[in-house]
């Protein structure tokens, strides 16, 4: 495969409300591992793009299949996430080994103290970076040092079963607030997943996906198409830059858009665990009437064995 640089950001949910201090207007009702949580992370932005983060709880609307949902977790606030970074270590990724690993050390550099950050390598086998006794880490330097041990550049991609195993592991994380970051070429040629069933699973559980790819045109394996529809469907957005180079600043950029989210959490109206699928609608009420865009995921899967990821 030729080239291509793929960044993926997926920010997973499974709120845990009793571990979030909030201020009293805010907090939420305590519940127990068995409540099916719905978490919705939206963006807002006004006719400028510029980032509204002023918003009260009472000015958001969530809607399941038409149906009105009380929101039973709401925080705008710059919060501590878990950070996971998946990153192809196949043959494809050779070349653009060092710029990977600074750009993915960059981004951990622009986390808080009190992050967690934890990194998988791929190739057609899928390999942790931190030790077992230390699955997370906040030190930039010390991810960046093994990463760089885990990336071996060769063999082939299997860039579906990474994610998954990336949403596995994220789940362990302490923080109500997730975050994947998929370094790749974008192609797949070895994994027992498919597209599909990586969908399926950011569906069930929470995810909003930013995708970022530098990709060679003449990449025949690279889908585009396919990572813009993971980012539309959850929530998040997809980036092309021309040239590998700029993949450090759409990063930050990521960073930033990641630090100035809401994030609300309904329990569903509809207590069924049929794995069915269920649009979400979310509504922003602004008194000053500025022209607000919201950005949300469009929906989500229901029950199923990765519900609560």
């Amino acid at each position: 495969m030729a080239p291509l640089v793929l960044l993926a950001v997926l920010t997973v949910s499974g709120v845990d409300a009793s571990r979030r201090p909030q201020p009293a207007q805010d907090r939420a009702p305590l519940f127990s591992s068995s409540a099916d949580l719905v978490v919705v992370h939206v963006t807002v932005t006004d006719g400028r793009g510029a980032y509204v983060t002023d918003l009260p709880r009472d000015a958001f609307r969530i809607a399941e299949d038409g149906a009105p949902q009380r929101i039973e977790f709401f925080t705008g606030e710059d919060s501590p996430v878990t950070v996971g970074l998946l990153v192809d270590s196949s043959a494809s990724m050779r070349e653009g080994r060092d710029r990977v690993i600074a750009a993915a050390t960059a981004f951990a550099e622009a986390s808080r103290a009190e992050d967690e950050i934890f990194g998988l390598a791929f190739n057609e086998h899928v390999r942790t970076a931190l030790p077992p006794s230390t699955p997370f880490t906040s030190d930039p330097n010390m991810f960046r040092v093994a990463l760089a041990g885990a990336m071996g550049a060769q063999g082939r991609t299997a860039l579906y079963d990474a994610i998954s195993s990336g949403l596995a592991y994220v789940a362990k994380g302490h923080h109500p607030r997730r975050v994947l970051v998929v370094v790749a070429d974008g192609g797949d040629n070895a994994s027992t997943a498919t597209f599909d069933q990586v969908l399926k699973e950011a569906q069930a559980s929470n995810a909003a996906i930013y995708a970022v790819g530098v990709i060679d045109p003449l990449e025949r394996e690279a889908n585009p198409r396919l990572l813009r529809r993971l980012a539309q469907a959850t929530g998040g957005e997809s980036f092309f830059p021309r040239e590998v180079n700029a993949v450090e600043d759409v990063l930050r950029d990521i960073a930033r858009d990641i630090r100035n989210s809401y994030t609300l959490a309904y329990v569903s109206s509809n207590s069924a665990r049929d794995g069915a699928y269920r649009r979400i609608r979310v509504a922003v009420t602004d008194t000053s009437r500025r022209s607000l865009v919201v950005r949300a995921r469009d929906g989500y899967r229901s029950g199923g064995p990765s519900r609560g990821r």
